[in-house]
């Protein structure tokens, strides 16, 4: 006997969902384990809203260089990716299982285009931009990130109301914890993405001479974005508000670690947060801990 199609739609979107959890679960075990505080269904918009991010940047960094895919030919590929993507927001429906899981949150939260196209302009950028100037690092960091944490932010409050004054201040809280992010993972990968991708992203500093003075001005630009975004964390739904809170602590956590990692260091070595660590952390969520602002930043930003 035949499927009924809103059956077989069904089965489909659950299997491009089962896809996508695997490629955070994989990929990433501090998403990975800050993504499982959430809800069933806000875990699974957050697991497709990153699967479809690290399809594309696959296509820039990794797997598609490895397999001797051209700049030219990658570039296609992204544009190739972006069509599909918005294809599939419009129509619900994508051959591609990361892209159709994804469409299939957007549509249901409300991330639209607005968000989508400045993301895949920052993984064009990768494709072409080896150094940035102030302009285009805001604007990497804008589309590669903080977007990102704006689209977690609707599905966080996907069927919530909340006052102007409020979502204004967790838009802030969600872009700025997107490029604390971002930066934290520049500088662990400092020197690998020199070395194997040729690219410095902090605008005007070279990695082989990176000094103390100039790490500790990088982290207290992180600081302030992790304070921005703490000032935001008690406005956000319960279940939200642990897994952000315990994803904040992860990131702040790495940060620490850099800065007490000789400058000298992060030219060859990857730095990370220990497991053991991570289960610490989150165990001091789970019982109700919620990051205040790094001590850098304490004495600018009130939280």
């Amino acid at each position: 006997m035949a499927l009924e199609l809103d059956t077989r739609i069904d089965l489909y979107t659950s299997v491009a969902e089962e896809t996508s959890a695997a490629v955070i679960q994989r990929y990433s075990t501090s998403f990975g384990l800050a993504s499982r505080l959430l809800d069933s269904p806000m875990r699974t918009h957050i697991a497709n809203f990153y699967a479809l991010v690290r399809l594309a940047d696959e296509v820039v960094d990794g797997v598609a260089t490895e397999a001797g895919v051209s700049l030219t030919e990658a570039g296609r590929l992204l544009d190739a990716l972006e069509a599909e993507t918005k294809r599939a927001m419009k129509t619900g429906y994508s051959t591609n299982l990361i892209v159709h899981a994804f469409a299939h949150s957007a549509r249901a939260v409300g991330v639209g285009e607005d968000l989508v196209t400045p993301f895949f302009h920052s993984m064009r950028m990768d494709l072409t931009e080896t150094t940035h100037t102030p302009e285009s690092f805001a604007d990497y960091v804008y589309g590669s990130a903080e977007v990102v944490g704006l689209m977690c932010l609707q599905a966080f409050l996907e069927g919530t109301e909340v006052s102007r004054e409020d979502k204004a201040t967790m838009v802030a809280g969600a872009r700025a914890l997107g490029a604390a992010f971002q930066k934290v993972n520049f500088l662990r990968d400092l020197g690998a993405d020199v070395q194997a991708l040729g690219r410095s992203y902090f605008p005007g500093v070279s990695v082989a001479s990176l000094d103390e003075q100039t790490k500790h001005r990088l982290l207290d630009d992180i600081d302030a974005d992790l304070a921005q975004s703490a000032a935001a964390l008690p406005l956000l739904p319960p279940g939200p508000r642990r897994a952000v809170s315990l994803a904040h602590a992860l990131f702040a956590a790495l940060g620490e670690r850099i800065r007490s990692t000789p400058a000298q260091v992060l030219q060859t070595q990857r730095i990370s947060v220990s497991g053991f660590s991570k289960a610490l952390l989150a165990l001091r969520v789970l019982v109700g801990y919620v990051p205040r602002a790094p001590r850098s930043a304490r004495k600018e930003i009130h939280v």
